[in-house]
C-alpha cells in the first residue's frame, strides 16, 4: 500500500512525517512525500532514501497574507492541488497522511479532490488553521491533545524511550536553543553558565545554526568547558546525559523531552501562531512535569532561583506516565487498515 506524507515547515510537523516514514519502512513499505521548497522540508527529506519519491512545491502559507497576496497564493495552492492529484495517480497512492503546515494544503486538498482517505495529526494543543478546515473531511484526527482522538501519544522515536531514566540531582543541564536558535534561551545560558560551572554543573547547549560562532567564541573567550554545538542527530544521548532542560516548547522538542522523562522550563516562543507553544506546555506545568515561565517573566537571578527550589525526581517520575512509546505504530495500523 503506497501512502503520502504531506506537510512541514518546521521539525515540529516534520518529525511526525519521519516517524511515520520510519514506521512505514520497517513494514517493508516506502512512502512518497510532497513539501515546499520553502521552510525545513527539504533540509530534512531531499535525499532521504526512505521514501520511493520526495516532491517539493512552490507553496506559501496564507494566513499573514491579504489582498491580492493572499488570492495569489490561494490560486498556486489550488493549481498545485491538480498536480498532487496526477502524482497520487502515478505512485497509486491509496491515503494521504498530513501533519499540517502551509506546505500540506496541495496535497491535503488534492487527496479530498482525489477522494482518497485523509488522515492528520496536530502536534500543537491549539489546532493548526490547515487542519481545522481540513478536519471535518478527514477520516482520522490524531492528537496528543483531543480527548476525542483515536491515538492520544505523540510519535516520539524509540530512542528517546530507550535513554530515558529518572533524574535526582541536579549535575547536568542542557540549553535547547532549537535547530534555527533561540535568541533569548542563547543569551540565557551565556549568563548563567560561569556561575553554573563555578557550582559544578556541566553545561550541554544546542545553539541552533545561527548563534552558534557567538556562543562558542564566548566559552572559549571565557574559558568554560561547554559541549556546545549547532545541532545534532544524537540529542537522545545529549538528553539522556542531562537532569533538567530549558528549552521552548515547539511540539517535537516538548514531547521528546517527555518520552526521556527529562524535566525542563519551558520558555514559549512568543510569537508562535496563537501562542501554541504556552498552551503545548500548560497542561505539563499544571501536574507538575515541567516549569513555564514567558520571557519577560524571567532573567538570570530568577531560574537560578527555580533550580534550587526544583522537584527533580516528581517532575521524572511523573513524566514517565505521560506517554508510551507505540505512538506512530497505532497510527500506521489504523492507516494500512483503511
Amino acid at each position: 500500500m503506497r501512502v503520502a506524507i504531506t506537510g512541514g515547515g518546521t521539525g515540529g510537523h516534520l518529525a511526525i512525517a519521519n516517524a511515520l516514514k520510519e514506521e512505514l519502512n520497517k513494514r517493508g513499505l516506502k512512502p512518497i512525500y510532497i513539501g515546499s521548497t520553502n521552510g525545513q522540508d527539504q533540509d530534512w527529506f531531499k535525499n532521504d532514501t526512505g521514501f520511493a519519491k520526495t516532491y517539493f512545491l512552490n507553496s506559501r502559507g496564507v494566513v499573514n497574507k491579504k489582498g491580492l497576496k493572499k488570492l495569489i497564493v490561494l490560486k498556486d495552492i489550488f493549481a498545485a492541488s491538480f498536480t498532487c492529484k496526477k502524482i497520487f495517480k502515478e505512485h497509486n497512492v491509496k491515503a494521504v497522511f498530513c501533519v499540517g503546515g502551509y506546505s500540506a494544503a496541495p496535497a491535503s486538498f488534492a487527496a479530498l479532490l482525489a477522494r482518497l482517505p485523509l488522515y492528520i495529526h496536530e502536534q500543537n494543543a491549539i489546532i493548526g488553521t490547515l487542519n481545522k478546515i481540513l478536519k471535518p473531511f478527514a477520516k482520522e484526527f490524531f492528537s496528543s491533545y483531543d480527548k476525542d482522538s483515536l491515538v492520544k501519544d505523540y510519535p516520539v522515536s524509540d530512542r528517546f524511550f530507550q535513554s530515558r531514566r529518572t533524574r535526582e540531582r541536579l549535575n547536568t543541564i542542557i540549553f535547547l536553543g532549537g535547530s534555527q536558535g533561540a535568541s533569548f534561551i542563547n543569551n540565557l545560558a551565556l549568563k548563567m553558565t560561569p556561575k553554573l560551572r563555578e557550582n559544578g554543573i556541566t553545561i550541554i547547549h544546542q545553539t541552533g545554526k545561527k548563534d552558534y560562532a557567538r556562543c562558542k567564541a564566548f566559552y572559549e573567550t571565557n574559558a568554560l568547558n561547554v559541549d556546545c554545538f549547532e545541532f545534532t542527530k544524537s540529542l537522545p544521548s545529549k538528553l539522556e546525559a542531562a537532569d533538567f532542560a530549558i528549552s521552548r516548547a515547539g511540539a517535537s522538542t516538548l514531547w521528546e523531552l517527555s518520552a526521556n522523562a527529562l524535566p525542563a522550563l519551558f520558555i514559549p516562543y512568543p510569537h508562535a501562531a496563537k501562542n501554541h507553544q504556552y498552551f503545548n506546555a500548560k497542561e505539563l506545568s499544571q501536574n507538575n512535569m515541567a516549569l513555564l515561565k514567558s520571557e519577560k517573566e524571567l532573567d538570570e537571578t530568577i531560574v537560578w532561583d527555580m533550580l534550587k527550589r526544583i522537584e527533580l525526581t516528581t517532575m521524572s517520575e511523573n513524566l514517565m506516565t505521560l506517554i508510551t512509546k507505540n505512538g506512530i505504530k497505532e497510527i500506521t495500523d489504523i492507516i494500512l487498515k483503511g
